[in-house]
């Protein structure tokens, strides 16, 4: 099988799954061309980048952080930042696919320029469609983009619809794998430390989503993101622990069959997924072996053991900016919890209390969105403040 030479954008090349996606992407130079980069703060790293794959483009978070950048890189690459330079990698490097995995809300309004130039979306950034799902989806549907899912979970329950009728689905079951701390009771959980937290036994990922998925708000988020990806209601999104992460999802059907996706934990298969849609390639990752992984086992969510799964089911169904609100408050009490500003349990305190005082508004355009955003942020930076 020959594939036309892809080009490609990454917006969050310096994270976990920015760096993913780039090692797969090298291992076939022949099928991909890297034609933008987008990073925060992370210059040096960015530099590297630039300098292995040479894109036309690449944006990081600030002007004195570009013109550090600029120094470092050859002339025919430009260098750009802020809102305008993550729009600019997006929508103005002429890309086919644009993978965005940037971390929290910051890459909406890129994502939807992508879509406007026609690029497919390769999503691993669950706060997109969280916090806009109706107006991500919508445009995508006017512009003809797919949006294809890079988040094991959702990767998964794509594979598993792949040729089958919508309309047979009774429901899908996302796998959590419970985090650092799923065998550990509420009580033991009082004095955790962030060192604890960032120990996940699984997968390796960055430090904001291994937070979230000791606290079981990375599954809230996903429910709500494979609510929009699938067009399914939330009563037919299930959510069970697998803590052997080796079942990624799974969809039941009416005949009551359950089509599973199965893999060792290693996000560049469903990363590659998405970048060769509808062919699959051969993986760097290593096959299966279900004789050595030995038994699988799943058991039900406590939701009492993990209220934030609850608080984003209620947001999630509540609609409008509540989904919105739930994903700032988190972002924000996460932070304080890394900067040791807040104890462990006290994140799931700060979004109940901040969605409690949340009006929810119908609907929202793009403005709002961002309104609420900001107010939830102001919240929970408040609550518990020294």
């Amino acid at each position: 099988m020959t594939m036309a030479r892809k080009k490609v954008a990454v917006l969050g090349s310096t994270g976990s799954i920015g760096t993913q996606t780039l090692d797969v992407v090298s291992r076939e130079p022949e099928a991909f061309e890297v034609v933008g980069l987008a990073a925060g703060t992370g210059v040096d790293k960015l530099v590297e980048q630039a300098l292995r794959f040479r894109p036309s483009v690449v944006s990081v978070a600030t002007r004195e952080l570009a013109d550090r950048a600029a120094a470092a890189l050859p002339d025919d690459i430009r260098v750009v930042c802020g809102g305008e330079g993550l729009i600019e990698v997006a929508a103005g490097t002429g890309a086919d696919t644009v993978v965005c995995a940037l971390t929290g809300s910051v890459g909406l309004a890129s994502t939807l320029a992508a879509i406007d130039a026609g690029a497919a979306i390769a999503l691993a950034n669950k706060e997109t469609l969280v916090t806009a799902g109706h107006l991500v989806m919508k445009r995508a549907a006017e512009k003809g983009v797919p949006i294809l899912p890079v988040d094991s979970e959702h990767s998964a329950i794509f594979q598993c619809l792949n040729g089958e009728d919508r309309g047979a689905v009774r429901r899908l079951i996302v796998t959590a794998s419970g985090g650092s701390f799923r065998d550990r009771t509420r009580d033991q959980l009082r004095n955790v430390t962030v060192e604890d937290a960032l120990k996940h036994p699984n997968w390796s990922m960055g430090a904001k989503v291994t937070i979230d998925s000791a606290t079981m708000a990375n599954k809230g988020l996903e429910v709500i993101e494979a609510h929009w990806l699938f067009d399914l209601p939330y009563e037919q999104i299930d959510v069970l622990l697998h803590p052997e992460s080796i079942v990624h999802s799974m969809v039941e059907f009416a005949d009551t069959s359950v089509i599973a996706q199965l893999g060792n934990p290693d996000m560049r298969v469903p990363i590659q997924y998405a970048l060769t849609y509808p062919h699959r390639r051969p993986s760097p990752a290593q096959p299966l072996d279900l004789i050595k992984a030995g038994s699988l086992h799943f058991r039900a969510i406590d939701d009492e053991r993990f209220p934030c799964l609850r608080l984003a089911y209620a947001a999630g169904k509540a609609g409008g900016t509540a989904p919105a609100v739930f994903n700032a408050a988190n972002e924000t009490a996460v932070a304080r919890f890394l900067k040791g500003e807040l104890p462990f349990l006290a994140i799931e305190t700060v979004i109940e209390r901040v969605l409690s005082r949340h009006d929810p508004l119908p609907q929202p355009d793009l403005g709002a969105i961002l309104e609420a955003d900001e107010w939830a942020r102001r919240e929970a930076a408040a609550l518990f403040a020294p």
